[in-house]
């Protein structure tokens, strides 16, 4: 689930130019932040009061991500079909160069944030589902440190992975 979330997120930063890529990260960076502030006292509510609906939310978190994972399937297969004319990639490139970049951006961002919060519940409730028998002070140690090892740890990647085009610009002139 955290390979989803790195592609996904690295995806979402897809064509933001190049010096705004890592600025860009670090805005989804601390939206997932905020997901997590919302998602953890949350998830310990239902623990508390309503114990027997970890295990439905982790089935419907579940069937979501198996939706998810067809629907991405289903959209290569059908893009494999459909080759785009010279024509039709002249006016998607037009409508993308008449944008404004700042609104891109803004949008890119919301994407990415509105994506990480579908992946940060389903990671929170699958702790929250290991922890849930422990005593409560330790479910809000484990999942608060779990939200924050993964949101350094998947955004730090991600800042590595738009960069990795510039390493290797940088690889290739110094050769």
């Amino acid at each position: 689930m955290l390979g989803d979330d790195l592609s996904l997120n690295a995806q979402q930063v897809s064509g933001v130019r190049a010096n705004r890529e890592l600025p860009v990260v670090w805005s989804v960076a601390k939206g997932s932040f905020v997901n997590k502030v919302i998602l953890v006292p949350l998830a310990l509510l239902i623990s508390a009061f309503i114990p027997w609906a970890i295990t439905p939310l982790l089935m419907v978190g579940g069937a979501f991500l198996c939706f998810e994972g067809v629907e991405k399937v289903l959209h290569t297969l059908e893009a494999r079909k459909h080759k785009e004319s010279p024509e039709e990639r002249q006016q998607r490139l037009a409508a993308l160069a008449a944008q404004d970049p700042l609104t891109f951006e803004k949008d890119k961002i919301k994407g990415a944030i509105r994506t990480d919060f579908i992946l940060s519940a389903e990671i929170v409730a699958i702790t929250l589902g290991i922890v849930a028998d422990a005593p409560l002070l330790n479910q809000v140690l484990v999942l608060s440190g779990i939200a924050l090892v993964v949101t350094v740890g998947v955004y730090g990647l991600v800042g590595i992975i738009v960069k990795l085009d510039d390493i290797g610009y940088w690889l290739a002139e110094k050769t």
